[in-house]
C-alpha cells in the first residue's frame, strides 16, 4: 500500500496494536487474490479517485484489505465497525 497523508479523525483504543495489524493485513493480502489483483491492474490509474465511500462492516483483519484496496484505487475512505464485539482491534488499530 501507498503511504498517504492520514488525519488523526479517528477512534482507536489501543494503536500500539497497528504493528501486529500490519503484520495480519501482509498476511492476509496473500489469501485475497482478487483485491491483490485489482490493486496491481487498476492501482496507477487510480479509477475511483473522487469517490468517497463510507462503509460499516465488521472490522476485521479482511475488511481492512478491502479498505486499503479502495483507497490504493484512488477512493477517499470512511469507516465505522457495525459490531463492538466482533472487532478485531489490532485490525482497527
Amino acid at each position: 500500500m501507498s503511504t498517504t497523508n492520514v488525519s488523526e479523525d479517528f477512534k482507536v483504543k489501543d494503536l500500539s496494536l497497528a504493528d501486529w495489524g500490519r503484520k495480519e493485513i501482509i498476511l492476509a493480502e496473500n489469501e485475497m487474490p482478487g483485491l491483490m489483483a485489482l490493486r496491481k491492474k487498476y492501482g496507477n490509474s487510480k479509477p475511483l479517485k473522487g469517490a468517497r465511500i463510507a462503509g460499516s462492516l465488521h472490522m476485521t483483519i479482511q475488511t481492512a484489505v478491502l479498505m486499503e484496496t479502495l483507497v490504493d484505487l484512488g477512493a477517499e475512505v470512511r469507516w465505522a465497525s457495525c459490531n463492538i464485539f466482533s472487532t478485531q482491534d489490532h485490525a482497527a488499530a
